[in-house]
């Protein structure tokens, strides 16, 4: 699915099967919306200060990787795994590659790694999904492989 089909339907457990691949919308980030998360929650001088950054590991504005978590968790509820009873997570990874870039244009593809129904709560199951974070040229910024509850259809 991608995010150009029309309004996906929202699915259960019970829709889910390894190999399902999602692909959210894009957004485009820019200095000043780096500089403002950072600002505010991550404030170090290479995702504050586009000229200090220079002299940084970085060499040169990046993102926080908590503002990249942020825009890929955006994309996966607004147009990535469109879920039913929303993206509630149990745990996972998180590891960012390559920094994030004013310039860069993020879109998040998805996919389903496994599918387990509980055996003590039969409304619902977990699954893995894997999610990686690409920018415009294809470059992974963030691979998030979370464990998400997925209640079943009601009925």
């Amino acid at each position: 699915m991608t995010a150009s089909d029309a309004a996906p339907p929202k699915l259960y457990l019970d829709d889910l099967k390894p190999g399902d691949r999602f692909t959210s919308a894009d957004h485009a980030l820019d200095a000043a919306q780096i500089i403002e998360f950072a600002s505010r929650f991550d404030p170090q001088p290479f995702h504050t200060d586009a000229e200090a950054a220079k002299a940084t590991f970085f060499q040169g504005l990046a993102a926080s990787g908590w503002h990249t978590a942020a825009i890929t968790m955006r994309l996966l509820v607004t147009s990535g795994i469109p879920l039913a009873d929303g993206i509630i997570g149990s745990g996972g990874e998180l590891q960012w590659p390559r920094p994030t870039r004013p310039g860069d244009v993020l879109h998040v593809e998805s996919e389903v790694v496994e599918v387990v129904p509980s055996r003590s709560k039969p409304d619902r199951g977990m699954v893995q999904m894997r999610c990686e974070t690409l920018n415009q040229h294809g470059e992974v910024l963030q691979r998030f492989t979370p464990r998400l509850v997925v209640m079943k259809r009601p009925g």
